[in-house]
């Protein structure tokens, strides 16, 4: 399965027909034909996989997967509820407070936050650049928008090379191509790699233990000088941009990595680098939890939602040999697998998130 729209144009239009069945319930609503989820671009795939097992399997409708980003997919899924809003929205980082809030404000008041798997974000080259053994600070260094001067005040980042921020990397121009904000990558970007990175400068961790706002402002902005480029929801685009792009980086999920490894190689975070071991065991910097948020009101009205949803946390499918981990997932240990699986069987219903 191809992805059918593109995100920007996706979202708009599902944010019009969601909000046209704001004021139906899962009694009045109308059955759609199959399955819908969207959302993370990194979850794509995964949820691809699964609709295509199950629809060999259970002999229904296709179930229909779009990548619109973790932002794009959880915005459709909280319009309302009703055939015209996704029963499923993929995401690469948990839902936030303002997401749950605006979910409940459009009456989606039961909503199944179910963890998939791990993950991790990797920042690679082409594999013939050279290599970078990168600090968790050096990514603020090098992409924030504004960083401390030597007197202390913030001004626009004047670095232009990598060696200028950290004489052990490579003297080459700074020009890293990455996801757009409505990304669950970039989200998850900003907060294991960019915030934890400014954390380490004596400036931003005084500022983060006075002013937690102005703290997340500054370790979340992202240069806008070209060198940090958005690159649009498709991981596979920047693989293949990198190999285009002499010198340049990349930001994107680990099972893209696993996938183009003939073409691409992973830089380390502060010694470590990303594999399926240290995503797991968590010494990876940007290791990350994926997940898929299951619309409780549909199930029963959606046909095979229950079944697609226990597919998807299978043994078969989510475990360990899985074949969602051929296809780049780092699986959950078998405990947490097996209580996750107890929230997908139970349809257990979350609750709001803190921030």
């Amino acid at each position: 399965m191809t992805r059918t729209l593109l995100a920007a144009a996706s979202a708009i239009a599902l944010l019009a027909l969601g909000a046209c069945n704001n004021d139906q319930s899962a009694g009045n609503q109308t059955a759609r034909a199959g399955i819908w989820a969207a959302g993370s671009s990194t979850v794509f795939p995964f949820a691809t996989r699964v609709a295509e097992n199950f629809a060999r399997t259970s002999g229904g409708a296709a179930p229909r997967v779009e990548s619109l980003g973790t932002g794009g997919g959880i915005q459709a899924f909280c319009q309302g509820v009703g055939p015209n809003t996704p029963d499923i929205a993929n995401a690469s980082r948990q839902m936030k407070a303002s997401e749950f809030e605006l979910c409940r404000t459009n009456g989606v008041t039961d909503i199944v936050e179910i963890k998939i798997g791990y993950d991790g974000i990797v920042v690679a080259t082409a594999r013939s650049g050279n290599a970078f053994n990168l600090r968790l600070q050096d990514l603020y260094l090098a992409l924030a928008k504004e960083t401390p001067g030597a007197n202390g005040a913030f001004a626009a980042n004047p670095a232009t090379m990598w060696n200028q921020i950290n004489p052990g990397l490579p003297a080459q121009r700074i020009q890293v191509y990455g996801p757009p904000p409505t990304s669950g990558t970039r989200d998850a970007f900003l907060e294991l790699g960019m915030a934890p990175g400014a954390a380490l400068l004596p400036a931003l961790a005084a500022i983060k233990a006075s002013d937690g706002d102005r703290f997340e402002t500054l370790a979340h902005t992202l240069r806008e000088d070209n060198a940090w480029i958005d690159s649009g929801e498709n991981d596979n685009a920047i693989v293949q941009t990198l190999n285009r792009t002499p010198g340049s980086l990349g930001v994107f999920g680990f099972s893209f990595l696993e996938q183009n490894l003939d073409t691409v190689k992973p830089e380390t975070i502060d010694g470590v680098a990303p594999s399926a071991a240290t995503i797991a065991d968590g010494s990876y910097p940007l290791a990350r939890s994926l997940y898929i948020y299951v619309k409780k009101q549909h199930v029963g009205v959606t046909p095979g939602l229950e079944q697609f949803v226990s597919e998807f946390m299978s043994e078969a499918s989510a475990g360990r040999g899985g074949y969602l981990q051929d296809r780049g997932l780092v699986p959950l240990l078998a405990d947490e697998l097996a209580a996750q699986r107890a929230i997908a069987q139970g349809m257990t219903v979350m609750t709001a998130p803190a921030k």
